[in-house]
């Protein structure tokens, strides 16, 4: 039995290895180029968080490079490269980052929601349903390859200006050079960026854009509200005035800090505009779609802005359901509601949040393969199919979670 509370000359614990271990052991994930997995290093877990632990506090502990995986974006938009460290890697970041996030945190933004602890997208979404109220302009900003381009030389200054400890830097700086090594086996040197997939690089994306865009823009533009979640960013304007000038200096901040917004995804938006086609009059963030609606009060219409869940995130999740081939299971319809609930309640959590008739859509489509295997299971024309199915829903309304919204 090792002691963890033993320490050595560098302010690293075994303790704090053990918990690091727990932290990144409970995300699971895929092995590094060293190809071990979770089963490898749980087979000899001691003697290895011993190792890591010793090379970690005497200042031996080099990376090995990471891993290029690459998956797709939503809609056929390409794909997004991830860099995945190994196991043992992992274990190590999530030691500093753990340590430097309790120094960080108390000094970011409010309006800073990604990758922090105790914010959320819903809470981000909130705030821009608010700020979209009394600001009928939004600066979509998009930042073009954001993590690949972060300049590792004002990186580590933002994190030096926040964090003194020595050995913080000096793995930070060993994890930004660590090489990548490519899906066909070539070996590349890393000059920019921080590899998505990496623990530590959200909290690094997060340092560099606090200092970058938020303490920016609470300096020079501090009456115009924003939201951020990572690198995806809005900012609120009065006027068409505002978001054109405002634009202009985020264009050229961004360039100082050796970054690009990307000149088709970046867009000014006019949530209210009744005769101008100039502007585009909606907006997605982080899943939903922001854009006006005529609403019915008692003072009349009066046009509204509301969020949906986004074209992009209904095919993608009708795009999920597609690829499970329902109609093909044959199975009970019970054991394909067991199957099928921890889909369709994480849909119902994160896009039903604030209100749900606008996913109708989603869950008719999903109604109708369920309806396709009834046809294929039971053997029945289309009539007497929903029938079939209409009757499982008074006898079990409650099978399928969707079925409180809309049902056969």
């Amino acid at each position: 039995m090792i002691d963890y509370y033993e320490t050595k000359s560098q302010p690293i614990t075994r303790v704090m290895v053990l918990q690091a271990y727990r932290k990144v052991r409970a995300n699971k994930g895929s092995a590094g180029i060293d190809e071990m997995s979770w089963a490898d290093l749980d087979k000899d877990r001691d003697a290895q968080l011993y190792k890591l632990w010793n090379r970690l506090s005497s200042g031996t502990y080099f990376p090995k490079p990471v891993k290029e995986v690459e998956i797709n974006k939503d809609a056929g938009a390409g794909v997004r490269k991830l860099g995945i460290p190994t196991i043992v890697d992992r274990i190590a970041q999530e030691v500093v980052k753990s340590h430097l996030e309790k120094i960080v945190e108390p000094y970011f933004h409010l309006s800073s929601y990604g990758y922090r602890p105790g914010k959320s997208c819903h809470q981000a979404v909130a705030k821009a349903s608010q700020n979209v109220m009394t600001n009928d302009w939004v600066i979509d900003l998009d930042i073009k390859g954001f993590f690949d381009n972060i300049d590792h030389e004002l990186l580590l200054k933002a994190v030096t200006h926040y964090c003194g400890d020595k050995w913080v830097l000096l793995y930070i700086t060993r994890w930004l050079k660590a090489g990548i090594v490519q899906q066909d086996g070539m070996y590349v040197d890393r000059e920019n960026g921080t590899p998505q997939g990496g623990v530590i690089s959200p909290l690094l994306a997060n340092i560099f854009l606090h200092v970058v865009f938020d303490k920016w823009k609470d300096l020079h533009h501090p009456e115009k509200p924003f939201e951020r979640y990572a690198d995806d960013i809005v900012v609120h304007c009065k006027t068409e005035k505002q978001a054109l000038f405002v634009l202009k200096m985020i264009h050229q901040r961004m360039t100082d800090c050796k970054l690009t917004l990307h000149s088709v995804k970046t867009k000014i938006v006019n949530l209210r505009g009744m005769t101008t086609k100039k502007y585009p009059r909606s907006f997605d963030f982080l899943g939903f779609t922001f854009r006006p609606l005529w609403s019915k009060t008692s003072k009349g219409h009066t046009l509204m802005v509301s969020s949906f869940m986004s074209t992009k995130s209904k095919a993608r999740v009708l795009a999920k359901f597609s690829s499970f081939e329902i109609h093909k299971w044959r199975k009970p319809l019970e054991v394909i509601a067991q199957k099928l609930q921890p889909v369709i309640q994480g849909v119902l959590n994160y896009y039903g949040k604030f209100w749900t008739s606008h996913m109708h859509r989603v869950w008719y489509q999903l109604n109708q393969r369920l309806l396709k295997w009834v046809k294929w299971e039971k053997g029945l024309y289309k009539k007497a199919a929903i029938k079939w199915l209409q009757q499982k829903y008074k006898e079990q309304p409650l099978l399928f979670p969707h079925w409180q919204l809309v049902h056969p």
